[in-house]
């Protein structure tokens, strides 16, 4: 007969009425009074339910004392029932805690299953997304827009870029500077002329009329409108249902908005009339107007490019990508498209074949802003919360210069001219020159008025700027 926890024969020893097991009785009763249970089975156990066993012993004398070998020994039992228990206590702990080791390694592997079977399946359902057709909605006057079943551009399409292009690209590195454009001394000279109250608060993009009096501005409430420059008031307001207004351009006297719910909405010249587009399935990021001046393209969060023939309202053809696209600009000979993607590359297309020319790898992050030259050849393109400008050259296919500009770049943008880059952001805006003839930069302005997006004015003797808050300020040369 052995005790249950010291694995020793029992001085005292007793019984577990619940269990049955044998236990010294000392040993027994130290471990209930600190557990309350039976180190066996781990029940509910009192000192009640114990039963002590008769059996003929020795009886001890009385304890002498500490000094005496007797007591030495009395003392070194003691330490060693102590030590027996003690050491009882750490095996169960041990292999208790062996099994929730075992138990949590085992969730976690199933946990890590689950998790990659999940982000297999959403990658796949984005994928899936992404190549959805979306239908057509309702024009209010304009009917429904035509349904694109391949990626080629129709021969008519690819005639017009043709024809624009050489046209616009003949007399290109000949066009001199216009007699009557603003020189540097004149842009260094640039202070604010006039202030708007805030219009839309959430807007991201600025855009001129033709006439370059009206400014397209629009927020997060799906309200957008234009503002006059010159009288400082809206003429015109033009509410939709649309969802955010996300970026906005223009078709002659016809505004173009583009909505986070994917919608490319293109309004009559007066009225609330309207025709759109719904061809992406998300958040339509940037619009923008090919030099032809009728054909439009759009690109989005599901990863494709869609060409728009605005005066047959309808799109013409739509290709895929690989990453969500941010941002899109044309060449200003229409023959490519620019779109910075949210995986830090600028993919350029030929815009008549739908085909991926080039890519421009390896930028600072997702690209926030692009905008090509008028002089057909540079490309800047600004990341998000990047303060510098990198200029990448067509021909050469890499980056040749990146210009510093101190603070967050939001928005970029060329004059007609070529020789002026201008940017945006929370700090300031600043304008940046070069020169032809010593090819070298410098920086006529630098201003403290904040913006999210700018335009340049006619003759490039103005800025016009649109800040987080919906104010619109205009920079001038005083008269």
């Amino acid at each position: 007969m052995l005790c249950a926890i010291s694995g020793e024969t029992p001085q005292v020893p007793t019984i577990s009425s619940k269990s049955g097991h044998v236990f010294e009785k000392r040993l027994i009763e130290a471990y209930i009074q600190e557990n309350g249970k039976d180190p066996v089975t781990g029940e509910d156990l009192g000192l009640d339910d114990l039963v002590d066993l008769k059996t003929n012993r020795t009886v001890r004398p009385r304890p002498p004392t500490v000094t005496s070998i007797p007591s030495l020994l009395s003392v070194f039992q003691n330490e060693w029932d102590a030590l027996a228990l003690e050491t009882y206590s750490l095996r169960q702990q041990l292999a208790q805690t062996r099994q929730e080791l075992s138990t949590a390694l085992y969730q976690h592997d199933a946990a890590v299953r689950v998790i990659g079977r999940l982000i297999k399946e959403r990658d796949e359902a984005r994928d899936a997304l992404s190549k959805i057709t979306a239908s057509g909605v309702a024009a209010a006057s304009g009917g429904d827009e035509m349904q694109v079943d391949n990626n080629d551009v129709p021969a008519d399409i690819v005639e017009r870029i043709d024809a624009t292009h050489s046209e616009l690209s003949a007399g290109r590195r000949k066009r001199p500077v216009p007699a009557d454009w603003a020189v540097p001394e004149t842009v260094g000279s640039f202070t604010k002329i006039s202030r708007s109250e805030p219009l839309y608060p959430g807007g991201t993009s600025i855009s001129l009329s033709p006439s370059q009096d009206l400014a397209l501005v629009g927020g997060v409430d799906g309200v957008c409108g234009v503002y006059s420059l010159k009288e400082g008031v809206l003429p015109r307001i033009l509410p939709s249902a649309d969802g955010a207004i996300t970026d906005t351009t223009w078709w002659g006297d016809r505004p173009v908005t583009a909505s986070a719910s994917g919608v490319v909405r293109l309004w009559g010249e007066s009225g609330e009339e309207s025709t759109t587009f719904q061809r992406h399935a998300g958040k339509v990021s940037s619009v923008s107007l090919h030099p032809s001046g009728g054909l439009l393209g759009s690109v989005g969060v599901d990863k494709s490019y869609v060409l728009y023939d605005l005066a047959a309202s309808k799109a013409v053809s739509q290709v895929y990508t690989e990453s969500a696209l941010n941002s899109a600009h044309f060449h200003p000979d229409g023959h490519l498209l620019g779109a910075g993607t949210a995986d830090a590359t600028v993919e350029v297309f030929d815009t008549k074949t739908n085909k991926v020319l080039a890519k421009y790898e390896s930028l600072a992050g997702p690209v926030k802003s692009l905008r090509f030259s008028e002089n057909g050849f540079w490309l800047a393109v600004v990341c998000k919360g990047d303060e510098t400008v990198s200029l990448w050259d067509l021909r050469k296919g890499k980056m040749i210069k990146a210009i510093e500009i101190g603070s967050v770049v939001e928005s970029i943008a060329w004059d007609y001219s070529g020789q002026y880059l201008a940017t945006a952001g929370p700090q300031g805006v600043t304008v940046q020159h070069h020169s032809k003839a010593s090819k070298s930069w410098s920086t006529p302005l630098q201003s403290a008025v904040p913006g999210v997006a700018l335009a340049w004015g006619a003759r490039a003797e103005s800025l016009v700027t649109l800040a987080d808050d919906g104010i619109i300020t205009v920079l001038g040369k005083e008269t």
